[in-house]
């Protein structure tokens, strides 16, 4: 058996055997397959497609190629989230201490923004000192001891996966649903969470543009987790214009601490959508209930408290949770004005790129990240607005004539306006 022969299998749309894709999965972690033979390799399952047994095996496969985390002996359900990416896409901020608060453990791995996504662990570093390597017993003992911690994989997780998905990234070939499914799904089953809800994006911020094909990548992933025996749901929700109000880290974070002091918007909407279904699963209990409670949590101020207590264990600095000054934004601003009067139709995607141009973001792996570059809406997707109407405000610290073009032209007047559902569909756990 060579990687060759297995490629070329693939490339005539023959289903590969468990036998090949374990061969060339190890293959990708040690070393033996070059770079141009997993490009061949992604290119050829994009095309040519592979099928639910041959996904399951390919996530397996990969999960296995580094360390994965025994389910620790402590009592209790752990939850993850996981969301394909978005534009002011903040949910796990909330979600986490909501959830913690109600009794519900969270292992929560997340990632880095790249291009126009924000990333999880690029907010949480906005409280100065964040520290988001734990180590794999450093994770566990917080779970074990507040409910809840956030971080990052570390480089012995899924090494077969950062290999591939390197490669994917500069050829195309990351828009393949097997190999989104098998990508997302690898880092999630390395880790012990028994409740996994899954948020597929779609819409012009989103890397899958249909929610059709939203709902098939979806349901793939579900059935993946299933076969290894976790229990699953997914969301299928919008991304066509960004989530929250605000995008950029300190900007997010200090949204994201408004939610949990009671704000309601569609960021709002959304965590507490997910909340309540988490905790339904996890706990045993109705939606009905779950809500009540998720809602509770924020009135009383439990959620939080216990945001500032993940925050100071993780080594941040907690005073930021109660005081945003302690989260600043840039110090130059530029108002956007609406360019006619009728609908507001909002880009994500245009923001998104916008705020990474203007430093807010990543551009590229390793590039450092300005928290304080910010993007403010001021008016929401569909509101009516007039002509010369403050619709947005940019905050900078180094002018960038095309980003601050970009921020501008995200936004577009129309008479009309139909509004996609925040959540498209739902699988739950009898789909």
């Amino acid at each position: 058996m060579t990687a060759y022969d297995i490629i070329d299998a693939k490339k005539r749309g023959m289903a590969l055997s468990e036998e090949q894709i374990r061969f060339f999965v190890r293959g990708i972690a040690d070393g033996s397959v070059s770079d141009v033979q997993i490009a061949a390799f992604c290119m050829a399952v994009l095309l040519r497609g592979m099928t639910d047994g041959e996904c399951f095996v390919l996530t397996d496969a990969m999960t296995r190629s580094g360390e994965v985390a025994p389910r620790p002996n402590f009592t209790g359900i752990c939850a993850d989230k996981h969301s394909t990416g978005g534009v002011s896409d903040s949910t796990t901020l909330v979600l986490v201490p909501v959830l913690c608060a109600l009794g519900v453990r969270c292992a929560k791995y997340s990632g880095r923004g790249l291009g126009h996504t924000g990333g999880t662990l690029d907010k949480l570093e906005s409280f100065k000192g964040f520290n988001v390597n734990l180590s794999a017993e450093q994770f566990e003992r917080q779970v074990e001891k507040i409910g809840g911690a956030v971080a990052g994989q570390t480089n012995s997780t899924v090494p077969a996966d950062k290999r591939m998905y390197a490669v994917r990234d500069v050829t195309a070939t990351v828009d393949s649903i097997p190999l989104i499914a098998s990508s997302v799904m690898s880092k999630k089953l390395a880790s012990f969470a028994d409740v996994i809800l899954l948020d597929v994006k779609y819409g012009d911020g989103a890397f899958m543009h249909s929610p059709a094909d939203a709902e098939k990548l979806a349901r793939l992933m579900v059935s993946i987790g299933r076969k290894a025996g976790r229990k699953m749901c997914a969301a299928v929700t919008c991304m066509d214009s960004p989530l929250g109000d605000s995008i950029g880290c300190n900007a997010e974070v200090r949204e994201a601490v408004a939610v949990l002091k009671g704000k309601k918007n569609d960021l709002a909407k959304l965590s507490l959508f997910h909340c309540e279904k988490l905790a339904s699963l996890a706990l045993g209990i109705s939606e009905a209930e779950a809500r009540a409670r998720a809602e509770e949590s924020i009135a009383s101020g439990a959620a939080l408290k216990k945001l500032a207590e993940i925050v100071e264990a993780q080594g941040g600095d907690v005073r930021a949770v109660y005081d945003e000054s302690l989260l600043p934004l840039a110090k130059h601003c530029e108002v956007i004005r609406a360019p006619g009067s009728g609908r507001l139709k909002i880009s994500a995607l245009a923001l998104g790129k916008a705020c990474c141009a203007l430093g807010g973001g990543r551009q590229k792996e390793g590039d450092e990240i300005d928290h304080s570059v910010a993007i403010l809406l001021k008016r929401r997707a569909g509101d009516p607005v007039q002509e010369g109407e403050t619709v947005a405000e940019v905050y900078y610290n180094k002018r960038e004539e095309d980003a601050l073009a970009s921020a501008r032209g995200a936004f577009e007047i129309v008479q009309t306006y139909e509004p996609q559902p925040l959540v498209y569909s739902y699988i739950g756990e009898e789909d």
